[in-house]
């Protein structure tokens, strides 16, 4: 078929995109991915060259839906983007799509969104460029809703934020995934799962400990419970703090995943320590959860068009009950973001530390007036009246050992 390859063929993320390509070596780690298939860029780049879906296209999407195991055409599939580097809900997906033509408009409606002003906005700001274009993936079904023995959560290999050498996350019991990245739902910790569902655990830790080794760094896992059954849906790399990077490379290096050498080179030496930290003694406003540390001070912005807006006259804090890919503008504008609602997985914390901008998610709720000063702490979850200076709680012992193996010859372990 020309435009559609089989999901566990992999192939290079330009052809296939980044989430094809992280599910293909999942599927060749014998780990459990559904069944699907993948519509490769060069579908993109025809349609906008055309302005119209090829005429060949509904016969091969007809062909690859009887082939997907089980389904024989008929059940429902999601359809995700999958652009050659990752655009964390930038894109659009379509859940619970069921018949070809039904999957012609899914297809249609994802390729349409590259050009949505949040994609845009974020290819902008990650010098992304703008015909890089992305593929489709079109999986099976699974739901973490469907019963009492299902749930959708996120897991780390190890602490994004402090470098800990332990997963680290969030799972949802019997809810859809877009509970746990919108922020939106209920969420627990996921060492939670651990007592809920003992074998879906240690399958997860298994998983999380190859994938780690194969991609030889921390890495995140999106997955679903279906009635006790683990399925992974993505894997990424990455995407710590940068206060985290020195433990986790001192940790890749102990375990044997990393040459001291390569431990070295993957951090700043010269860069700061440790991030700054609200004193003792400031008023507190409110209490949540740090997701990506640092401090950062400015006036409140309510929305995300004001803290464009209040930007252009100094510093904002964005403060919403949660965010989405339609704050993008907001957050790139802001020094750091507050929410009400979500979790360290969720997407206000997720984009923050990939723009290395402190957040604080998950604060008990409070009035914050628009243009008043705050400032917030993203190690310890503080956000404070007014506008205070930091404190430097003591060098990174990891940083520390990374800045002696540099001096002293790095002795190969």
């Amino acid at each position: 078929m020309r435009w559609i390859r089989p999901l566990a063929a992999g192939g290079h993320p330009a052809v296939v995109g980044a989430k094809a390509h992280g599910l293909s070596v999942l599927a060749r780690l014998g780990l459990p991915v559904p069944p699907g298939f993948v519509l490769t860029t060069d579908l993109h780049r025809a349609v906008r060259a055309t302005g119209r879906l090829p005429r060949s296209l509904p016969g091969e999407l007809a062909t690859a839906l009887d082939a997907l195991p089980g389904r024989a055409g008929t059940g429902p599939v999601a359809v995700r983007s999958g652009a050659v580097v990752s655009m964390p809900g930038m894109l659009a997906t379509v859940l619970d799509v069921r018949g070809a033509d039904a999957v012609l408009g899914a297809i249609a409606h994802v390729l349409a969104s590259w050009d949505a002003p949040r994609a845009r906005t974020y290819r902008r700001l990650h010098d992304v460029p703008d015909d890089a274009g992305t593929a489709v993936v079109v999986q099976a079904m699974v739901a973490g809703d469907r019963d009492e023995r299902s749930a959708s959560g996120v897991a780390f290999s190890r602490d994004p934020v402090t470098g800990a050498p332990v997963p680290y996350g969030e799972v949802a019991f019997r809810a859809p995934g877009v509970a746990v990245v919108s922020g939106t739902g209920t969420t627990r910790p996921l060492t939670e799962l651990a007592t809920r569902n003992a074998a879906a655990w240690a399958e997860l830790l298994a998983a999380l400990r190859l994938v780690e080794r194969h991609h030889r760094d921390v890495c995140h896992v999106e997955f679903t419970i279906e009635s006790g059954r683990l399925w992974l849906l993505q894997v990424r790399r990455g995407g710590v703090a940068a206060s985290a990077a020195a433990r986790i490379a001192v940790g890749l290096a102990e375990d044997g995943i990393l040459s001291r050498t390569e431990a070295v080179g993957r951090v700043d030496l010269a860069g700061p320590a440790v991030a700054l930290r609200l004193g003792a003694g400031v008023p507190v406003l409110t209490r949540g959860t740090g997701a990506a540390p640092g401090l950062a001070a400015g006036r409140a912005a309510l929305t995300a068009d004001d803290a464009v807006r209040l930007a252009g006259h100094g510093p904002v804090i964005l403060v919403r009950p949660t965010t989405s890919p339609a704050d993008l503008h907001g957050l790139a504008a802001a020094s750091g973001v507050v929410t009400f609602r979500g979790g360290p997985t969720s997407h206000a914390a997720v984009v923050a530390r990939a723009m290395g901008k402190p957040a604080v998610v998950g604060a008990t709720e409070t009035t914050v007036r628009e243009g008043a000063e705050i400032t917030i702490d993203g190690t310890t979850g503080i956000v404070a009246a007014g506008v205070h200076c930091g404190v430097t709680p003591g060098d990174d012992p990891a940083l520390k050992l990374l800045r002696q193996w540099s001096t002293y010859g790095l002795a190969e372990n």
